[in-house]
This record gives C-alpha cells, structure tokens and sequence, in this order.
C-alpha cells in the first residue's frame, strides 16, 4: 500500500475564508479550519502568508499560536518573507517536528534561513528554483540539489531533515517539465539517501477550470508516487485526494504506474474514476496535447 502525508495548504492569505481572517486577526475561523483538515486526515498544516511585506512578522506568529490552540499536528511554516519566518520559528511549539517552507537555491535564501532551521532543528523543503529561476531538466535539478543539500549538511542538518520540491509547473505550459521533475525523483535517493520529497499538487492544475483540476491533481500525485513522493501539499478537502494520500485508491494507483510501465489498459473498459486517471495521464505524460475537453468527462 502506498501511502502520502498530506500538507494541508488551505490556511492560506490567498484563501477567501482563512486570508479575511488572517488579515483581520480573527481566530474563530482559521481554528475551525485547523480542525477540518485535521479531520481530513492531513499530516501537516500549512501556514502561507505569502509575501508579507508590512506585517509578517506579527503575522505568522499569530497564525501559529491561532492553529496551535486549535490542534496539534505539525505545522509547515510558508512564506517569502524570511524575516516573518525566522519570527514565526519562534513561537512554534514543536519545533524539530514542523516544517520550514521553503529554502530556494537562491543565495540571499539559504543565507537569512539555513541558520533559523539549523537552530530550530526543524524539517526543510529544499526548493529547486535557483537565481535564475526555474531549472531546465532533471540534471539541472540535480545539480541544485546538491548545492542545497551541501548547504544545509555543513549547517548540520541531516539529509532526513531535507524534502527535495522538484517544483510542479501548469499543464498548460507542456508535459516536459513534468517530466523532468519525475526524473529528478528517481535519482532522488543516489543523490540524498534518506531524503524526503515534496510537490505542491495544485500548481500542475493552475489555470485550469476549476471543475477540471481535481482530476490533475489526483492523477499527478499517483504519478509522483511510483517515485517513492513522501509528502505533498495538498487541498485536503478533496476527499478522493485524500483518500490517495491514505493508500485507499490502490486500484487506481496499480492502473496508473501499470501505464507508466507501458501498460495501458482498453479505455472501452474504464469508466468513472478510472477513466479519468487514465485520459488525465495521457495529458500529464505528454501522449496527447492537454485540452480541457479532453478531461471533461
């Protein structure tokens, strides 16, 4: 049975719900939504004030003290503002079980936040977008990798503290990076042994309608399994999502890796949910040109 540990993304300055009462300082809601993706079954919360230029620094640490009343799962701290980071590191409760989200191999990153993880004893998400932005295949990757990972073990932390994000990027834009990123996963292991890995699910669906995503988002997160993916951040209030993540699907995820092998089954004999695993991954895998009427069911 393969399994994920879901990071629950909702809690999110972006979100209509959690972003009004983040912005308003307004508990109640955020807290309710702590436990709903506790209940979901997710592994981790994730706290994304995005950029917060003016008042991430109060920001985050309200958020984290808000969620830690509410629950006790293990918090993935998110933004870009690395001194809202560093500030937020601070009042979390558990430390060395939460997650810092994200180091980029971006020099001026891995300076200001290697030294707040190695003091936190935290997990990292080791992101591979360097200064010149987004690497160009799977040797590029890994090449990133290994300047981060270097990075972060001469800081002292250990290569089971890192989770490697190859970065998923929109359909929309082509199967190649795709690609790329589940060839990176591959070599994941001979480059850090006992590393752990990451994608956030949603950004291969972005711009996508909103009916469609889903079934990208389920159909890629199965792919990525067959790579041995130890985490993903996920909307954990797709139950069929989920439902991946917990290893309940494995019908479907035995279909999927047998088409990645080559083994494709007669679509005359799939329908419902299989059936758009298998139209989504030929889209996914570049075997056909992603169209939405393609995955419209």
């Amino acid at each position: 049975m393969s399994t994920v540990l879901a990071i629950a993304e909702s809690i999110n300055i972006m979100g209509t719900r959690s972003g009004t009462a983040m912005k308003e300082r307004k508990p109640g809601p955020v807290q309710e939504m702590a436990k709903e993706e506790a209940a979901a079954g997710a592994s981790y919360l994730d706290l994304n004030i995005g950029p917060a230029r003016k008042d991430g620094t109060e920001l985050l640490p309200w958020v984290v003290k808000t969620v830690e009343e509410a629950s006790d799962l293990p918090l993935c701290l998110d933004t870009t503002n690395t001194d809202a980071m560093a500030a937020g590191f601070k009042v979390v409760k558990n430390k060395e079980v939460a997650i810092m989200n994200s180091i980029s191999a971006q020099p001026e990153r891995m300076e200001k936040l290697i030294p707040v993880a190695a003091e936190a004893g935290c997990n990292v998400i080791a992101l591979l977008w360097g200064p010149d932005g987004m690497p160009r295949d799977s040797s590029e990757r890994a090449a990133m990798s290994v300047d981060l990972m270097m990075a972060l073990m001469e800081a002292g932390i250990p290569n089971e503290k890192m989770i490697f994000d190859p970065i998923a990027t929109p359909i929309t834009l082509g199967a190649d990076q795709i690609a790329a990123g589940l060839e990176f996963l591959s070599m994941l292991q001979d480059i850090a042994p006992g590393a752990g890995s990451t994608v956030g699910l949603s950004n291969v669906s972005n711009g996508v309608a909103d009916n469609l995503r889903k079934y990208l988002d389920r159909t890629y997160l199965i792919m990525l399994m067959k790579y041995g993916l130890t985490t993903a951040i996920v909307n954990s209030y797709d139950e069929e999502l989920m439902a991946i993540c917990k290893g309940e699907r494995q019908n479907h995820v035995d279909m999927v890796h047998g088409m990645m092998d080559g083994n494709d089954p007669d679509p005359s004999t799939l329908e419902g949910i299989a059936l758009q695993h298998y139209k989504t991954y030929k889209s996914l895998s570049g075997q056909t040109i992603f169209s939405e009427s393609w995955l419209d069911l």
